[in-house]
């Protein structure tokens, strides 16, 4: 059974009390809370065998090595990845994401060449193709949203060309929720160009709920531990191995090399070859305890809590005078996001107002300007929700709302 109350016990933070009030924590979209199994993991690595891996052949050097390892494997099961050797462990999302522009991107875009993408991307999958397109010449263009803030897939599949070589798009919108229909959308990009490459940015979706990339026909996918319950530092590409094979090496250094002359130098097979130098080891084998926490609790299971909590939050605060909320209507369209605005309260001001009882939300455009600014939107509130939060906590969420607009509204 999912019993929330149980669960925020293994959540040291939330026992803190500021100015003896509580801490009601509604940013993990942002960065979850850690739970003592993850602490305790990475304190273990620091106080038994807090050495470098792979190059000592002594016990302490071997037992760091297969920790580090056990959490490649963990994750490839995770996500349904075929193996673990399609698992690149890089800082986070963000470098997985350049990891592939650096890499693939230079060696196959051109002027010739188009990439596709949508405008609810974090910054995070805009900018790099911002970049590589000015330095290729490839263009770059962008599908809308509906008007119930859904991705047009129409529009989307209209864009697909002979000449697209690369989709990027979001699982899930980091602002509205909306959780894209991937396969679906996957299979239209396929059956228009079925050589064109996707990569998809999972931040928001494999914290949230059960992913299995070799069911998608994606090409690359994305994602960060700190959103799902590990340290910063520490995130993921998948790739198909035959791609990362024929790619590059990012970065380039000690580890990563199999032998070095004066003259030459012979890389390793990936996914080695694009980690060079020391790699975050504590922040990986706290990947893996996050791994083992989310998968004792069961993803399906997580996912029908935030559910839960999203739905009440939609109906609590859809209820309340002069709030508009961005974002598909129904919860099981939404990951655990409520983006919205209040009327006479910007929502940096309301964000303020709700610090001072403790209660943690996002303001501002939350690193997604242009959809920002399709909306017409100079900012958004952004309340969301975890494992760890309660319909009790909505509803402080609901009354600190109301506070804010008494004081700045009368």
């Amino acid at each position: 059974m999912f019993d929330t109350h149980l669960i925020r016990k293994d959540f040291p933070i939330l026992t803190r009390t500021i100015h003896g009030k509580p801490i009601v924590y509604l940013d993990s979209t942002a960065s979850s809370l850690k739970p003592k199994l993850v602490l305790d993991a990475i304190m273990e690595y620091y106080t038994k065998f807090s050495v470098n891996i792979f190059r000592g052949i002594y016990t302490l050097s071997e037992e760091a090595t297969q920790k580090y390892e056990d959490a490649r494997v963990k994750v490839a099961k995770f996500i349904g990845a075929k193996s673990e050797n399609e698992i690149v462990f890089v800082r986070n999302a963000t470098e997985a994401i350049n990891l592939v522009a650096a890499t693939w991107g230079r060696a196959h875009l051109d002027r010739e060449s188009e990439i596709v993408s949508t405008v609810m991307e974090h910054h995070a999958n805009i900018v790099p193709w911002q970049e590589i397109s000015q330095k290729s010449g490839a263009k770059l263009s962008y599908a809308g949203i509906t008007p119930d803030y859904e991705l047009d897939i129409d529009h989307l599949e209209k864009l697909i060309t002979s000449r697209t070589k690369l989709v990027v798009l979001t699982y899930v919108s980091n602002v509205l929720g909306t959780i894209n229909p991937m396969k679906e959308v996957i299979r239209r990009i396929k059956s228009k160009n079925p050589k064109t490459i996707i990569l998809i940015d999972g931040a928001q979706a494999v914290p949230h709920m059960s992913v299995d990339v070799s069911t998608f026909g994606c090409d690359f996918f994305v994602f960060s531990g700190h959103k799902m319950l590990a340290p910063t530092g520490v995130g993921v590409l998948w790739g198909k191995y035959d791609l990362l094979q024929e790619m590059p090496p990012y970065q380039t250094g000690g580890e990563m090399i199999k032998e070095v002359y004066l003259e030459k130098t012979i890389f390793k097979d990936a996914p080695h070859k694009f980690e060079a130098g020391t790699p975050h080891i504590a922040g990986t084998i706290g990947l893996g305890a996050a791994i083992d926490y989310l998968s004792t609790l069961g993803m399906d299971a997580v996912r029908k809590h935030e559910e839960e909590v999203t739905r009440y939050a939609l109906k609590v605060l859809g209820q309340l005078k002069g709030v508009k909320i961005f974002g598909p209507e129904r919860a099981e369209r939404k990951g655990g996001v409520v983006a919205f605005t209040v009327l006479g309260v910007h929502p940096h001001d309301l964000a303020q107002v709700l610090d001072s009882d403790n209660i943690c939300i996002r303001s501002g455009n939350h690193c997604a300007m242009p959809l920002h600014t399709y909306l017409k939107l100079s900012a958004t509130a952004r309340s969301s929700f975890y494992i760890y939060n309660t319909k009790e906590e909505v509803d402080l969420l609901a009354g600190g709302i109301e506070k804010a607009t008494r004081l700045f509204n009368g």
